[in-house]
C-alpha cells in the first residue's frame, strides 16, 4: 500500500497536471454560472479532448470541470435567484435575500468556502475507504456483482425524474442500445440492421455528446432569449467580504452537511440535488433561529453548498469499485476511464493502483487551486452570466461536431445527430436521460456477469442465485422489493382520491 502511494505521489510531481486541472475548474465554473447550460453539457462536449491526453491529464481535467461546475451554479443562484445547476436550487432560498440586503459578496464567499471544505473532507474519506471497499468486493463473484448492478440500475431508474416508469423505460432503452453490435459470448452480430458502422457497437462518444449536448443546444435556441438572464448584475455593489466570526458560526453546519453529502454520494442515483435539500433542511431544524431561513441566512448558503459538493468524491466509490456510475456526470467519467483503457472494478486497484490513487489525490489537491481561482474569478463570472447566447451556443455546437469527428468517422456524426434528436424528444416528454446512458454503459458488464453466473450455475439458475449465493439473492430480492414498493406508493388509492397515474 505504501509503495503504491509512493508511486502515486511520483506521478503527481508534474506541473502540467495542475495546469489541466485549473483549466477544467475555470471552464466548469464558467459553464455552471450560465443558467442555460449545465456541467453535464460541458463534460460531454469536452470529453473528446480528454481522450487526446494521457489518463493522468485527461481524467483530472474532467474532474476539474465537475468540481467547478457544481460550485459555479451557486453564482447566479445567489445574485439573481436562478440556479445555474440543479444542485444550486436550495441555494436560491437565502441567496437573493442576502444580495438584496447588500450581502451578496458574503454569500458568494460562504458558498465558496463551504463548497471547498465539503469537497476536501469527502475526497479524503473517499481516498481512505475506496481501497478497503475494493478489497472486500474482490471476495465476491460474478453473481454478486451482477445482482448489485441490477439493484443499482433499478434504484437509479426509480429515483430519476418525476416518474419511476419513465426511468425504467429509459434504462431499458439504454441497455438495449448497449446490446447493439457483436455479442460478447459467441461473437455474432445482433441488432445491427445490416449497418456496418454498428457491428462494433454504438460508439460511446457520439452517443454521450448527442444525448447531453444536443438537447441543451436545441432548448437554448428554442427559448429565443437573447441572454441567459435578463437582470442586470453589478458585483461591485455586493457589499463587504465574509468575516471570520460569520464563517465560524457556520462551521458546525458545514460539517453536518459534509457528512450528509458524503453518505448520499455513495448511493447510486441520488446525487447533489437531494443532498443539498437534505443539508438545508437539517440546518434549519438544528438552528436556534429557523425563522431566519429563507430571509437571508448565511447558514442557508453553507448547508446546501457543503452538501452538494461533498457528493463529488464519494460518487467515485461505486464508479471505481464496481463500475457503476451513480448519475450523468459519473457516467461520463466512466466513459473517460474506459476510453483510456481503465475498466473500473475491484481489479483496477491491482492493475493500475498507483494511477488511480494519483487521480484521487489530484482530486483532493484540486480544491486548493479551486479556492484560489474561484476567489479571483468571482467578479468576472458574476458578470459573465449576462453574456448573449449568440456567442456561446454556436461555440458549443461546433465543439460537439468537432469532438465527435475527432474520435471517429463520419458515421459517428450521424449517430450523434440521431441520438441528439431522440434525446431532445425524450426530454420534451419529461424523461430523465441519466438511466438511459447508465443502462448503456452497464449493458456490457450485465451481459458478461450474467453469462459467467449461468455457466457457474450449470443449468440450475434459481437454486444457484437464491440459495447458494445469499448475497446475490439479497440484492436481487431487494431490487424486486424496491420495485414493488415504488409501484405500491405510486398507484395506491387514497381516501377521496383517484388512482395516481
Amino acid at each position: 500500500m505504501l509503495a503504491t502511494l509512493g508511486q502515486s505521489i511520483e506521478l503527481l510531481l508534474r506541473w502540467d497536471i495542475y495546469l489541466y486541472i485549473s483549466a477544467g475548474l475555470i471552464v466548469g465554473m464558467f459553464v455552471g454560472a450560465m443558467p442555460g447550460l449545465t456541467t453535464i453539457l460541458a463534460m460531454a462536449v469536452l470529453l473528446p479532448i480528454s481522450f487526446k491526453l494521457e489518463p493522468m491529464l485527461g481524467i483530472p481535467f474532467l474532474i476539474g470541470v465537475y468540481k467547478g461546475g457544481i460550485y459555479g451554479g451557486s453564482i447566479p443562484a445567489i445574485l439573481v435567484g436562478i440556479p445555474g445547476t440543479g444542485a444550486s436550487i436550495a441555494t436560491t432560498f437565502d441567496g437573493p435575500p442576502l444580495t438584496r440586503q447588500g450581502k451578496g459578496r458574503k454569500a458568494l464567499e460562504m458558498a465558496l468556502f463551504a463548497s471547498v471544505i465539503g469537497d476536501v473532507l469527502s475526497d479524503i474519506l473517499t481516498l481512505l475507504l475506496i481501497g478497503l471497499i475494493a478489497r472486500i468486493i474482490l471476495l465476491i463473484g460474478p453473481p454478486e456483482v451482477f445482482a448489485i448492478i441490477i439493484f443499482s440500475l433499478i434504484l437509479i431508474a426509480s429515483v430519476s425524474g418525476e416518474s419511476g416508469l419513465k426511468g425504467a423505460i429509459a434504462a431499458c432503452i439504454g441497455v438495449g442500445l448497449g446490446f447493439v453490435g457483436t455479442e460478447s459470448v459467441d461473437g455474432e452480430a445482433r441488432m445491427t440492421f445490416g449497418i456496418a458502422a454498428l457491428v462494433g457497437g454504438i460508439p460511446l462518444i457520439p452517443l454521450v455528446i448527442g444525448i447531453f449536448a444536443m438537447p441543451e443546444v436545441l432548448e437554448a435556441v428554442e427559448s429565443r432569449a437573447k441572454s441567459f438572464i435578463n437582470e442586470a448584475v453589478d458585483p461591485s455593489k455586493s457589499g463587504e467580504p465574509l468575516r471570520w466570526h460569520e464563517f465560524k458560526r457556520s462551521i458546525r453546519t458545514i460539517l453536518r452537511s459534509t457528512v450528509i453529502g458524503t453518505g448520499i454520494g455513495m448511493v447510486p442515483g441520488v446525487g447533489q440535488v437531494v443532498a443539498a435539500f437534505i443539508g438545508y433542511s437539517a440546518a434549519k431544524r438544528a438552528s436556534k433561529h429557523p425563522e431566519t431561513f429563507g430571509k437571508g441566512e448565511l447558514d442557508g448558503i453553507a448547508a446546501p453548498e457543503a452538501a452538494n459538493n461533498a457528493v463529488n468524491g464519494p460518487t467515485l466509490v461505486p464508479l471505481l469499485t464496481l463500475g457503476i456510475p451513480g448519475d450523468n456526470i459519473t457516467a461520463i467519467l466512466l466513459g473517460a476511464f474506459v476510453a483510456h483503457g481503465l475498466r473500473p472494478g475491484p481489479q483496477i486497484f491491482n492493475e493500475q493502483g498507483a494511477l488511480i490513487y494519483a487521480i484521487l489525490i489530484a482530486a483532493v489537491l484540486a480544491n486548493i487551486l479551486f479556492v484560489v481561482l474561484a476567489y479571483l474569478l468571482l467578479k468576472p463570472f458574476a458578470k459573465a452570466i449576462q453574456l448573449p447566447k449568440a456567442y456561446l451556443v454556436p461555440v458549443i455546437l461546433a465543439l460537439a461536431f468537432v469532438g465527435t469527428l475527432s474520435t471517429g468517422s463520419a458515421s459517428d456524426l450521424g449517430i450523434m445527430m440521431v441520438a441528439g434528436i431522440c434525446a431532445y424528444i425524450l426530454k420534451k416528454l419529461r424523461y430523465d436521460l441519466a438511466p438511459l446512458i447508465i443502462g448503456f454503459i452497464l449493458a456490457e458488464p450485465i451481459e458478461l456477469r450474467l453469462s459467467q453466473s449461468i455457466l457457474y450455475a450449470r443449468g440450475d439458475n434459481l437454486t444457484f442465485f437464491f440459495i447458494e449465493r445469499p448475497i446475490a439473492s439479497f440484492f436481487l430480492l431487494a431490487g424486486i422489493a424496491w420495485m414493488v414498493g415504488m409501484i405500491y406508493v405510486r398507484y395506491r388509492r387514497r381516501p377521496g382520491e383517484a388512482m395516481v397515474p
